[in-house]
């Protein structure tokens, strides 16, 4: 009686060394023959996100020096003509710059006042045009991120996403303990509940400046849970956000990511 088991067909062994091997110097040829993915070329003109270029590929409205290409994965150079619609499109280089703001200066890309915007701390940066990914209003300060890279953008934007931020804010008054174990435990509001990751007193600080930790939502969201204890906000400052600190960036100033930071927000 033959014994029973998995047959040979049956049996999936791991991959290799050798293939694992073979992967990696793929992926790094790929690196080095300077040529990047068509979708990503028409992301990063400005045109759409890298999802939707594929369906404009797949349509057949996209053409690489002068042939149409309806290819998934289909890569260019630098030197390539890629045209959409029959217009031709130049990719900017992704850029990622971190501010530390300042206060007085206005969030909004555009101002039709007098009032300064962020967009003048980072104008020298670089010549591609680069957007903040979220909002601190005039009052706020710390850490902004500007990209062209509207993958990203998306990415760390996006409501189910979790991005660990940390706030330092001051209250118009004093934090009761009872409030800020209520915040701490969590409350329904509307049937959700709301809490942060982690809320505690600032250390040797008066009881009205607070420490928080979350990794859903932003500003108006820590700003509606005091609201809902009457609590009003008067200072905010954000110290961290997805892995980048303020160390070494003097506010106003700003900086380019390192390539090891940039590696941290892909991963998240």
């Amino acid at each position: 009686m033959k014994r029973e088991g998995k047959s040979r067909k049956d049996f999936n062994p791991k991959p290799t060394k050798k293939s694992s091997f073979r992967k990696k110097q793929n992926a790094k040829k790929r690196v080095e023959d300077g040529k990047m993915r068509l979708n990503k070329f028409i992301a990063n003109a400005g045109i759409c996100s890298r999802r939707e270029a594929d369906k404009f590929i797949e349509a057949g409205v996209v053409t690489v020096n002068g042939v149409g290409v309806t290819e998934m994965g289909h890569r260019v150079s630098s030197t390539d003509i890629v045209k959409f619609n029959d217009q031709k499109l130049k990719s900017d280089t992704p850029r990622y710059v971190l501010l530390n703001k300042p206060k007085n200066y206005s969030g909004r890309v555009e101002s039709g006042t007098a009032t300064s915007s962020v967009m003048q701390l980072i104008a020298a940066s670089c010549k591609e045009k680069v957007y903040p990914i979220d909002k601190l209003n005039k009052s706020e300060t710390g850490l902004l991120l500007f990209t062209n890279d509207s993958d990203l953008a998306k990415k760390l934007t996006n409501k189910s996403q979790k991005v660990k931020a940390i706030y330092q804010i001051t209250l118009d008054k004093n934090l009761r303990q009872t409030d800020l174990e209520k915040i701490r435990e969590g409350f329904l509001v509307h049937g959700k509940t709301c809490s942060f990751d982690s809320i505690s007193y600032i250390q040797n600080k008066d009881k009205n400046e607070i420490g928080i930790e979350h990794s859903r939502g932003g500003t108006k969201y820590v700003k509606n849970i005091f609201e809902k204890f009457n609590y009003k906000i008067i200072k905010l400052d954000r110290v961290f956000f997805g892995g980048l600190t303020k160390k070494d960036l003097p506010r106003k100033h700003y900086r380019h990511l390192s390539q090891d930071e940039l590696n941290i927000l892909k991963r998240l």
